[in-house]
């Protein structure tokens, strides 16, 4: 998360984890979703959050945040600290959990626009360690660049169900790319997905997007991008202006 730190400052009444005792800065966002949490746990409100869903024994808690300012840029966090994709325990049933979250959090973006951009062009997003502001895993939600979406139509056939380079750069950089059927979307996992890159397994310099397939693509489902930077940042595929919507 980069743009929405100065704003998140006047929500951060908790005392951020001593994880990042170097920069508190870094725990902005984590103070913030202890504040939405804390709502939820005492009055059953959700503020500063969209929503708060404190989960259960079978499923982690999550919390969904718009960013100040962008009236569709959300961002899905895990209620438990987990620092970014990196982190193992994403791999397990924990994160195949939050990509079933974020995928159902699209509204917030889509129905604020009535209609003018579907939940199909909502786009998924999480940034590298170097890429983010941040050392608490979120997803960002938000429409997708048109010239992105576009590429995506034009080059679907070469996405293939495993990982293999996109033909064309996408916002300037060379991605991966990878096809997930709709049949198979509930339990995909996204994270352990970047743990089969080829090449070299640098999480932390790795980030990720993901868009449902175009219409008529005969293979419905998403399309997943990856790619590693020292500073990737996925969130390059998104218009937090939502050009598509004016």
């Amino acid at each position: 998360m980069r743009r929405i730190v100065p704003v998140l400052i006047l929500l951060a009444v908790l005392p951020a984890p001593a994880r990042s005792a170097g920069d508190p800065s870094r725990d902005v966002l984590w103070a913030a979703l202890k504040t939405c949490v804390l709502a939820k746990t005492v009055a059953n409100r959700t503020f500063p959050c969209l929503d708060v869903d404190l989960g259960d024994a079978d499923r982690p808690g999550t919390a969904v945040l718009r960013a100040p300012g962008e009236p569709t840029h959300v961002v899905v966090m895990p209620t438990q600290s987990v620092a970014g994709l990196e982190a193992t325990v994403l791999r397990g049933a924990r994160g195949a959990a939050y990509w079933r979250a974020a995928l159902a959090a699209r509204r917030f973006v889509s129905d604020p626009l009535k209609g003018r951009v579907p939940v199909a062009e909502v786009g998924l997003a999480v940034n590298s360690a170097r890429g983010r502001s941040q050392d608490q895993l979120h997803i960002h939600l938000d429409c997708m660049k048109p010239r992105v979406l576009a590429s995506l139509k034009a080059h679907a056939q070469a996405i293939r169900g495993s990982w293999a380079p996109f033909p064309v750069a996408l916002a300037g950089d060379r991605y991966l790319a990878m096809r997930v059927p709709a049949a198979e979307a509930a339990r995909f996992n996204p994270f352990a997905a970047l743990a089969r890159l080829p090449g070299r397994r640098d999480l932390r310099e790795t980030s990720f997007a993901a868009v449902a397939t175009a219409a008529g693509d005969p293979e419905p489902g998403f399309y997943v991008l990856a790619y590693r930077a020292p500073r990737a940042s996925a969130e390059d595929l998104m218009d937090h202006a939502c050009a598509a919507a004016r």
